[in-house]
């Protein structure tokens, strides 16, 4: 057992190049995983006005995140409602996102199955949650540099306006 503790190894900046001690102190924090820049398209918080981003914007409608872009999204407020309409965004991206993260509202509801078939014959993962949920998630995964997009429906119903 001593042995084990005398192999045990503490990371210490001093053992590493020179570069790395003189840009990082001992208090500053690194995320090896991420890029340098996250996406610009990083969410702050829900609530039932909507979904408001770090930069200020608040989006009091649905809406799909996909590629550091935000587009509108016009659902109806029943999730189960939703068509494969409703995502054909998804067939003429390029590339395609790996998983789309669906947020449902202000509580679970799952999707009809024809509209988790249609994605699943794209190539795209769907992972269904609450929207509070999957603003986290969402996040988390961007993050990571993972290729994912999020379709978001708000807590509260809203309808975009139309405009001719």
């Amino acid at each position: 057992m001593a042995s084990l503790l005398l192999r045990r190894r503490v990371f210490s900046p001093s053992r590493f190049a020179p570069a790395f001690r003189a840009t990082h102190s001992a208090t500053s924090l690194t995320n090896i995983l991420g890029s340098d820049t996250p996406p610009p398209t990083q969410i702050a918080s829900v609530s039932s006005s909507g979904i408001l981003l770090e930069d200020g914007l608040l989006l009091p409608g649905a809406a799909i995140f996909l590629d550091g872009k935000i587009f509108l999204w016009d659902v109806p407020d029943s999730v189960t409602q939703w068509k494969r309409e409703h995502l054909a965004l998804f067939e003429v991206v390029v590339p395609r996102p790996e998983i789309l993260i669906l947020g449902t509202g202000q509580e679970l509801a799952h999707p009809p199955p024809s509209f988790r078939s249609f994605l699943t014959e794209l190539g795209i993962q769907v992972d269904v949650m609450s929207t509070r949920n999957a603003c986290s998630t969402y996040n988390l995964l961007a993050e990571e540099g993972r290729r994912v997009a999020a379709a978001l429906a708000p807590l509260a119903p809203y309808r975009w306006p139309k405009t001719h």
